[in-house]
């Protein structure tokens, strides 16, 4: 058996190591968004297939036999693509989907289905957070009366796409003392992020609790109708099963 990895997660690191220190023959695929991702410790691919064909193609030149995908839960144009493909060719797949956030007592939540919709609830004159990363930093083009802040981990290439807004540069994981502080010195008033799920990046949001900040909280896009685990020990289950 040789397994595909799709990475790019902190669960999806944790899965490698695991497979990496049990001798399971695995291959990690990452997206290539980050620059210096972090070693996952098995043989590793960085950039796309060329699409579904060229999908195809490796899962037949690598002989893959099982995939996990172990992407973030808004990469779902990935999942989905994959969890058909697999499907179709009898591979099994299975895709680690951590638990969504929700809401707790004293969090100020706005739920949004597209980036595009914020603008209807921030008022001008905000200072917004955004924790959205980089790839769809045009679709808040409509809060140009706002000063916005782009948290993104690797140094911008280019300059911020609206005169509005700037660039900060930081690598997770952050501490919820650090946020707290971060938020506090920019004067935060919105924090814009998306329902990724997970613990470590909780602290983001446990911030803007103590400090009464608004958050405009964007709903997962549609995930495949495919096996589904919701934690590293459960997708290592799986794959022990196969």
């Amino acid at each position: 058996m040789t397994l595909l990895l799709l990475a790019g997660t902190t669960e999806a690191q944790q899965i490698a190591k695991a497979l990496s220190d049990r001798g399971v023959p695995a291959v990690a695929s990452l997206a290539g968004v980050t620059r210096a991702p972090r070693a996952t410790g098995l043989d590793t691919r960085t950039g796309g297939f060329g699409g579904a064909d060229g999908f195809r193609a490796f899962l037949r030149s690598a002989g893959i036999s099982a995939v996990v995908d172990a992407t973030h839960p808004f990469a779902h144009q990935i999942s989905n693509r994959t969890a058909d493909i697999c499907a179709k060719n009898s591979i099994p797949y299975c895709q680690l989907l951590r638990p969504e956030w929700t809401s707790e007592a004293g969090d100020d939540w706005t739920c949004l289905n597209n980036e595009d919709e914020a603008a209807k609830y921030i008022a001008p004159g905000s200072t917004v957070f955004l924790a959205t990363g980089r790839q769809t930093l045009d679709r808040f083009a409509n809060l140009s009366n706002c000063r916005l802040i782009c948290r993104q981990i690797d140094p911008p290439d280019r300059p911020f796409p609206f005169p509005n807004g700037e660039f900060l540069v930081g690598r997770p994981p952050f501490l919820i003392a650090e946020e707290t502080e971060l938020f506090k010195k920019l004067g935060v008033d919105w924090l814009v992020v998306k329902n990724a799920g997970g613990e470590a990046p909780r602290s983001k949001l446990i911030a803007a609790r103590e400090l009464g900040i608004k958050v405009a909280m964007i709903n997962r896009p549609s995930q495949p109708v495919a096996p589904k685990v919701g934690t590293v020990a459960e997708a290592l289950a799986w794959i022990e099963a196969l």
